[in-house]
């Protein structure tokens, strides 16, 4: 498994990692009964006080997500505990599965009984095979709550197959591809039903935001945005992988935590491969907070945050990711199709230094054709990824449309 450090403890409070998943009585030690008498309104407006945002990635408000689903709530609604992670580096998700089940499982039933749902279903990658097994012990361990179906769902291997309405769709077609909305799963999902899907760290949130109240939540964070998020660094640091941070955190003060230094590092890759490159020297000191990074035309994303050395080739890193988008697309209209297609092969080209004369104008001018023309946000995230490695790596990739390249092309591979 991936290390797991943290500060300061929230989220991943409890036993030592090396324990492994917290038992339910030893949680319920640690935390006190579920707080089930608080779930309805009140949550839903703590949740909304506390400005609480999803962790899948979009970053939308929680609070406002259960009450879209409350208020179209009726008999049958459903709610799912998205842990599938398909992002290649992340992997805060399945740390959190496979360490603190039950605090996942108390907020994705808190949900249910806030939005009138009867349904919980925990859907987990079927690749991270811990985190399965733990949830798999977790609900079995646990004291059943009248008139609520828990169980476990393993999704798919493949990026898309955590999308929100790709989730509703494989739960009713076995079919792991996004359809086109309208219907948002919230208005029809799961057998026609409104379906809230939020993600694992989410509920997590949701769950201690229930027994501490909002102004314990909002005691942590260092600016607009409150509270604390799991993110994953890769890359040149002596303890890579899953940390606890305030929101505010600086990348300067994230890297010094994972053991590492700011010297050497050229750029960084935040959000995953829906998010963006930027320079390590403009962004140092700029803090790990989603309103500052938007400001700046970056996202906080899934958490991930990828360090690319000196010494790596932005040009090769960049094709790699791309490459990987277009090999993982939906294949279900033209867009990821033949866009991706495209682009990928015009990268490739001008990464192995034999690019054709208008293949760098044509990347340009093809990432920003292809946004919003796709049936789902895939072509979206990878020609926003590129769009942001040719500005990044401007004079890297006018050398390799010369033919050349300043640096080697070996560690950048490691990216994909």
């Amino acid at each position: 498994m991936t290390a797991i450090a943290i500060s300061p403890y929230r989220l991943l409070a409890g036993p030592r990692f090396d324990e492994g998943a917290e038992s339910y009585a030893d949680h319920v030690a640690r935390l006190g009964e579920p707080p089930y008498g608080f779930a309805g309104p009140r949550l839903i407006e703590s949740l909304e006080r506390s400005g609480l945002l999803g962790r899948g990635g979009a970053g939308f408000p929680v609070g406002r997500k259960w009450r879209a689903v409350a208020d179209r709530g009726r008999r049958g609604t459903v709610v799912i505990a998205n842990g599938a992670e398909g992002e290649p580096r992340s992997a805060k998700d399945r740390a959190l599965l496979t360490l603190r089940p039950h605090l996942v499982i108390d907020g994705a039933i808190l949900a249910a009984l806030s939005v009138g749902a009867g349904t919980v279903r925990v859907y987990v990658g079927t690749e991270h095979r811990e985190a399965v097994a733990a949830v798999a012990r977790a609900i079995a361990e646990r004291p059943r709550v009248r008139g609520m179906r828990l169980d476990l769902v393993e999704a798919p291997i493949g990026y898309v197959s955590g999308e929100s309405s790709a989730v509703v769709r494989y739960l009713n077609e076995r079919d792991a591809r996004p359809t086109t909305s309208p219907p948002r799963p919230s208005e029809r999902g799961v057998g026609g039903r409104p379906t809230l899907v939020q993600n694992v760290e989410s509920l997590a949130y949701a769950a201690l935001i229930a027994r501490h109240g909002t102004e314990w939540y909002c005691e942590a964070g260092r600016g607009e945005v409150r509270g604390t998020a799991l993110v994953t660094i890769t890359g040149p640091v002596r303890e890579p992988g899953v940390r606890e941070i305030e929101y505010g955190t600086t990348l300067r003060e994230l890297i010094q935590l994972a053991g590492g230094t700011p010297d050497g590092i050229g750029a960084v890759l935040l959000g995953g491969y829906f998010g963006g490159w930027g320079n390590a020297t403009d962004l140092l000191d700029m803090p790990l907070d989603p309103v500052t990074l938007a400001s700046a035309g970056l996202g906080f994303g899934c958490g991930l945050v990828s360090l690319l050395p000196n010494e790596s080739c932005g040009v090769w890193a960049t094709e790699q990711i791309v490459a990987y988008m277009a090999g993982e697309s939906a294949r279900q209209c033209g867009p990821c199709i033949f866009g991706l297609g495209a682009m990928a092969t015009s990268l490739r080209r001008l990464a192995t230094g034999g690019s054709a004369r208008d293949d760098l104008v044509n990347l340009d001018r093809w990432s920003a054709e292809l946004m919003g023309r796709g049936a789902c946000h895939h072509p979206d995230g990878a020609a926003a990824l590129l769009r942001s490695g040719l500005a990044v790596f401007a004079d890297e990739f006018a050398l390799h449309a010369a033919g050349r390249c300043s640096r080697p092309p070996r560690h950048a591979r490691e990216m994909a």
